[in-house]
């Protein structure tokens, strides 16, 4: 059983989004994302990453070995003891209840420790895997004013476009030809278009486009996943190409800001893959959870209170 002093709490860094951010543009090519699955992608990854800051801080033995088949692609994770550790993160992002657990971290322990049921059934894990459980307090800025606040104070940001899924994922694999861009914006604008190449490698390319001009890019795309501008236009961007007839238009209120403002982690406890699954209990779609209003998706749970400290696998780990 946890008590409040067997969570793990650690400082969140600006280089975690950073990270996460670069991998959920990876993803895009491969995933139907909305933009709020992207920051909780953002903010778990963040959180793998930190996991295993920390485990070479302590001295903590743990290997990274390719994530097992059917999922994500360019996943990696941690083996700690020959198992591995799938870590499910939940971001608190409300700034009441994030305020809350930064002030009351014991309040987490209520919380269910969540997995959705069709994650928890996929292949390539064993029972004997680890499934460990984080909690990110973070912000994000999502409305207009929002994103007006950050700009004004400096605040970092990261304003981009998804692609629809015919560019992102399209039906046939050949070059796209020609891109050429068109802006109506009364300033320059700076942006970096990501995609795939013909070997499906993640590739980019930054664009300089000049205040109501157009410009043709010339790079190989064979698909299109998403446009990243430092700042918003303020007139509309639209991207043609001639070779498919196919155009498109981004007015400067379709662009999201995917930043997550995090500011600490916590590590929770874990639990085997089989002693969860003889003991989780099914939370229907729409049930209202401590980490979301409404969920999304057919979830097993146990509570998180009843989890093992994280203390004792790291105690087996470095006594290997």
């Amino acid at each position: 059983m946890l008590t409040p002093a067997d969570l793990i709490r650690i400082p969140y860094t600006a280089d975690l989004t950073e990270a996460g951010i670069a991998y959920a543009l990876r993803s895009l090519s491969y995933n139907d994302l909305t933009y709020n699955r992207m920051r909780r992608m953002i903010a778990g990854i963040a959180a793998e990453l930190a996991f295993r800051r920390y485990l070479a801080q302590k001295d903590i033995p743990f290997e990274v070995v390719n994530a097992p088949p059917f999922t994500d692609h360019n996943r990696h994770d941690v083996l700690l003891n020959g198992q591995r550790c799938d870590l499910k993160s939940f971001l608190i992002s409300d700034r009441k209840q994030m305020m809350d657990i930064r002030r009351d971290p014991a309040l987490m322990l209520s919380a269910p420790a969540l997995v959705p049921s069709d994650i928890d059934a996929a292949e390539g894990h064993a029972p004997s895997d680890w499934y460990i459980f984080t909690f990110i307090a973070g912000l994000v800025a999502v409305t207009a004013d929002d994103r007006k606040k950050v700009i004004e104070k400096k605040q970092p940001h990261y304003f981009v476009h998804v692609m629809p899924e015919r560019w992102r994922k399209p039906e046939h694999w050949n070059p796209l030809g020609e891109l050429v861009f068109k802006s109506e914006a009364e300033e320059d604008v700076i942006m970096e278009i990501s995609g795939q190449n013909e070997g499906q490698d993640f590739f980019t390319r930054l664009v300089h486009l000049p205040a109501k001009s157009r410009v043709t890019v010339h790079d190989r795309f064979y698909s299109l996943a998403a446009i990243h501008v430092k700042h918003i236009p303020a007139g509309r961007l639209g991207l043609h190409i001639p070779a498919h007839k196919s155009s498109f238009i981004v007015s400067p209120t379709e662009w999201e800001n995917i930043w997550v403002y995090g500011l600490d982690i916590f590590f929770a406890g874990f639990i085997t893959r089989g002693e969860f699954r003889q003991r989780a209990e099914y939370i229907p779609v729409g049930a209202r959870v401590f980490q979301y209003s409404k969920t999304r998706a057919k979830n097993l749970a146990v509570q998180v209170a009843s989890l093992k400290p994280l203390h004792e696998l790291f105690a087996r780990a470095a006594c290997k």
